[in-house]
């Protein structure tokens, strides 16, 4: 049984109507018709439970350290409900846009009609969230609630909310891979990218007055680092070049170790005396947090390299570190015209013929053959919609398999 979740709605402008831009009309209709969508469907109850669940938890945790009431105020009721529905609509307004959380929180605080369809209040001076706080919002939205929305949305999809029904008797299935903004993962150029993080988190703590002693200013070790990088990587291609890589890299190790006593110093420092700061808790523990998360990896980083340029031994790919700051980075090999070899994760979709996804995954760890997301992929849209595929086409990968695995379970369907 669902849940009854009462909400306070606003006062607010009409939608914005201009004369003469027929670019401006379309964009228009179009937000119109998914606002119906939206209003029709009821995928916003599904968000606003969800960010009740968790406001709720987090006053339960509060109420056991302060003693406080754990149940909601009103003010944090409509508060979070207010958040939930601006969530799913900038969610939904950002991916259609294509835009950065910079640009379009840029963009939402110039356009009315953006503003209106993200349910902000506008019958007073409106109140456009930053970027940091439509980013942690997101964030808010875990993928298991995107695929109940998705169950609700195909659901409701049978009903008269679209003038005509949709075709879900032929999908398209295909992967691709969602690159990660990461360099090429060599491994001494991550003893670069500890020695600029650690010394640029350093040079912010110096900055408020927190001092240790250092031979020299932290740019100082980041220009060093940067010239042994450039070093070693001129040393490629000339004589006895693996001698001197070896010497360069010894070189590198030292000073990573030299930059990672200071680190740990000013860390240190920060965490017995961040009340003299004037920084907020959130500033610092973001501090902790990235310095942490480079000296939790560093040590395997500097064996990693070791083993490969001093012990000339080849390092497995399960111990190797592809990012210090993308914890979880697959090494995919798909063999493609513009690329052999990608870092990211696998993503896969299926859609039918309008363009409509069906069904995703997003594989975190290594994602398995195509033959096995295929069959799992055929059986949730059989369940999601309610219509069992008539056509199905996919790559390469996906039409052997399908003989050894579910003939029997799909007989009737060509592939290609």
């Amino acid at each position: 049984m669902n849940r009854i979740v009462p909400r306070q709605t606003y006062f607010s402008k009409s939608i914005p109507e201009k004369r003469g831009n027929f670019e401006y009309l379309q964009e228009r209709q179009l937000l119109i018709t998914v606002d119906d969508v939206i209003a029709k469907s009821g995928i916003e109850n599904s968000a606003i439970e969800h960010f009740l669940a968790l406001a709720e938890q987090k006053k339960a945790r509060l109420a056991l350290d302060t003693g406080c009431s754990p149940l909601l105020t009103a003010q944090e009721h409509d508060e979070t409900v207010y958040n939930a529905v601006f969530a799913l609509r900038a969610s939904l307004l950002r991916k259609k846009l294509q835009l950065s959380l910079r640009s379009f929180a840029l963009v939402l605080s110039h356009s009315d009609l953006y503003q209106w369809f993200c349910s902000l209040e506008r019958f007073m001076t409106p109140r456009i969230p930053g970027k940091s706080k439509i980013h942690q919002l997101e964030n808010m939205i875990p993928p298991e609630m995107s695929k109940q929305i998705d169950r609700q949305l195909f659901s409701s999809l049978n009903t008269d909310i679209l003038p005509e029904p949709i075709d879900f008797s032929k999908c398209y299935f295909d992967c691709t891979c969602i690159d990660v903004n990461i360099h090429h993962p060599i491994d001494w150029l991550l003893l670069r990218d500890a020695a600029r993080t650690l010394m640029k988190a350093t040079q912010r703590i110096r900055k408020t007055g927190l001092l240790h002693r250092m031979p020299k200013e932290p740019e100082c070790f980041i220009s060093e680092m940067n010239g042994l990088c450039k070093e070693m990587a001129l040393w490629k291609r000339k004589k006895d070049a693996r001698k001197h890589r070896k010497r360069t890299y010894r070189k590198m190790k030292k000073l990573i170790k030299v930059i990672a006593a200071h680190a740990q110093n000013h860390l240190k420092l920060l965490e017995n005396s961040h009340h003299k700061t004037g920084l907020t808790n959130a500033v610092i523990l973001q501090i902790v947090k990235q310095m942490s998360n480079v000296f939790n990896l560093l040590t395997q980083a500097v064996n990693n390299a070791h083993e490969r340029i001093i012990g000339e031994r080849r390092v497995k790919n399960e111990d190797k570190i592809l990012s210090l700051y993308e914890p979880k980075v697959n090494v995919i090999v798909r063999n493609k015209a513009g690329k052999d070899v990608e870092f990211g994760n696998t993503l896969y979709l299926a859609e039918q013929p309008d363009g409509l996804i069906v069904d995703w995954k997003y594989y975190s760890e290594q994602a398995p053959h195509e033959s096995k997301m295929l069959k799992e992929s055929l059986v949730n849209i059989e369940i999601m919609t309610g219509t069992k595929p008539q056509l199905a086409c996919g790559g390469m990968g996906d039409s052997y398999p399908l003989n050894l695995y579910f003939h029997s379970f799909f007989a009737s369907l060509p592939f290609f």
